[in-house]
């Protein structure tokens, strides 16, 4: 019965709450700011609400640093506990994907075109 007092009985969550509850994301406003950029897809489609509801079996793709993961939801949580908990919430349907394989690791931030360039190979 729904309004029973149970939170447990929820079959339901907002993808924003759920993403903070596995670690996906640092807090729960860029995992709105995520959505609402389109860089999330929740079984195959991309998502631009945060508050998007995800069911127990979704396989939802996210950003991670300079991967996409994607994972599939075995729980939805009911709150933002250690690592190993946020671990239970999904398993990997594969490994990460590399977001762009020619990134380099550092950029300077300041170059001066009439600086000699000096050649390190």
């Amino acid at each position: 019965m729904k309004g029973d007092g149970n939170p447990r009985a929820s079959t339901s969550r907002r993808l924003d709450q759920w993403l903070w509850f596995a670690r996906f994301v640092k807090s729960r406003s860029l995992a709105a700011r995520l959505c609402a950029a389109g860089a999330v897809d929740v079984n195959g489609a991309v998502v631009r609400k945060a508050n998007h509801i995800i069911r127990i079996g979704d396989v939802v793709s996210v950003p991670q640093g300079p991967f996409r993961r994607t994972v599939r939801v075995l729980a939805l949580g009911m709150r933002r506990g250690p690592a190993a908990e946020a671990r239970l919430l999904h398993e990997e349907t594969g490994p990460p994907v590399r977001l762009s394989a020619f990134a380099p690791v550092w950029v300077p931030l300041l170059v001066d075109d009439d600086e000699p360039k000096i050649d390190l190979s």
